[in-house]
């Protein structure tokens, strides 16, 4: 049977009432009505003046008799949930054609319409330092935050664009990049992906099944793939399991200069070749679309996945869609972008409450593995005959 509206909006006001403020979204929850209703029996209990309606949020009319530490309780707790009521839009700056990142976007989008703030939407083309004058005429325009996703090829331009975002004068997080120790924005808020952990958990998932030999194919072109391809490093070469390891751009076109793609330690790959040379039976490569391209190269060579070589993609955004599902590394694209967003609406509550800032943030966010059908136990190798002792 359908709850009547008035007593549905009872139990709002009830529910408001004793909390002294609460997120819509929140109430819609626990009140078991969708956000849609619960948003429409909030708009009609403000407008009769039996609650007030911040964005997102929604808290109780006190009466001028509870006016003391009653309302200071209530607005303190609705100031550490609301960002400045009229504000602008927070501008969201990611760059184009990037799929791993627009995921996240998605993660920050549902954050952001939750709590009832205007995001403007920006994409930066992939030309050097495209981000500053796209972020400086945002913020001509009004935006009260910046949420950005540099796209950062190098590390030349990843340094060339610490200056001006240290300069930035509204709240910001940085998302899905962690700006290197020491420099001008190491204070400023970030959230992103633990990818040390990812390749630690593709690595041991590996040596799980035998693999004693393996290949990093990697990108050079942005912070993740270098992060990705510091972190096999280090794990390799002290892992007790790994016998011979070997490390190499996953495409010509997978450094952030194509030109110096063929003087670069990761030169372009032939990736049977290389694992013929290595011995290896272990392959870990980024990204996605590289990877399923690197499968097909393997078995036009005649190399079975998994079969002949256990494969593992790390980006996990299309990996589950080859003729052989690839096992992935998934960093928490979604999340990442929420907890983001939250960080930067957390910054602006503070910023409407008038007080001091908190301190800076540099949150990671651990992967997961989602094993499919690209791993097996490492195949049989006859051992190689020891060479006869002198007589």
């Amino acid at each position: 049977m359908r709850e009547p509206v008035d007593l549905r909006r009872q139990r709002i006001l009830a529910a408001v009432q004793a909390r002294g403020a609460a997120r819509v979204s929140d109430l819609a929850t626990e009140l078991a009505v969708s956000v849609v209703t619960l948003r429409r029996d909030v708009e009609e209990l403000a407008r009769t003046g039996k609650l007030r309606r911040g964005h997102g949020t929604v808290r109780p009319i006190l009466p001028e008799q509870d006016a003391g530490q009653g309302r200071e309780r209530t607005e303190g707790a609705a100031s550490a949930l609301d960002p400045a009521p009229d504000g602008g839009p927070v501008a969201v700056v990611v760059p184009e054609r990037h799929a791993y990142l627009y995921e996240m976007l998605h993660g920050a989008r549902t954050a952001f319409e939750e709590a009832g703030v205007r995001i403007a939407l920006h994409i930066a083309p992939a030309a050097p330092g495209a981000e500053q004058p796209i972020v400086e005429r945002a913020l001509a325009d009004g935006a009260r935050a910046l949420l950005i996703a540099p796209r950062w090829r190098s590390r030349a331009t990843e340094e060339d664009d610490y200056a001006w975002l240290a300069r930035v004068d509204v709240p910001t997080v940085v998302m899905e990049r962690r700006p290197r120790r020491g420099s001008a924005v190491h204070a400023v808020d970030t959230v992103c992906t633990d990818h040390w952990y990812g390749v630690h958990l593709a690595v041991e998932h590996l040596t799980g099944l035998g693999h004693r030999r393996i290949v990093l194919a990697a990108r050079d072109d942005s912070p993740t793939a270098r992060a990705v391809r510091a972190a096999f490093t280090e794990i390799a070469a002290e892992h007790p399991r790994v016998d011979k390891w070997a490390l190499a751009l996953s495409s010509p076109s997978a450094t952030a200069d194509a030109d110096e793609a063929a003087g670069h330690s990761g030169k372009p790959l032939d990736l049977p070749s290389l694992l013929g040379e290595l011995g290896a039976t272990g392959a870990l490569l980024h990204g996605d679309v590289d990877a399923l391209m690197l499968v097909q190269s393997l078995r036009d060579a005649g190399l079975r996945v998994p079969e002949d070589c256990s494969a593992i993609a790390y980006d996990d955004v299309v990996a589950g869609l080859g003729g052989t599902p690839l096992t992935a590394v998934s960093p928490p694209k979604a999340e990442i972008g929420r907890t983001a967003a939250e960080l930067l609406l957390r910054r602006l509550g503070e910023q409407a409450a008038g007080g001091p800032a908190g301190p800076a943030h540099r949150v990671q966010v651990l992967p997961t593995l989602k094993v499919r059908g690209s791993t097996r136990s490492a195949p049989y190798r006859d051992p190689v005959p020891s060479t006869p002792a002198a007589q």
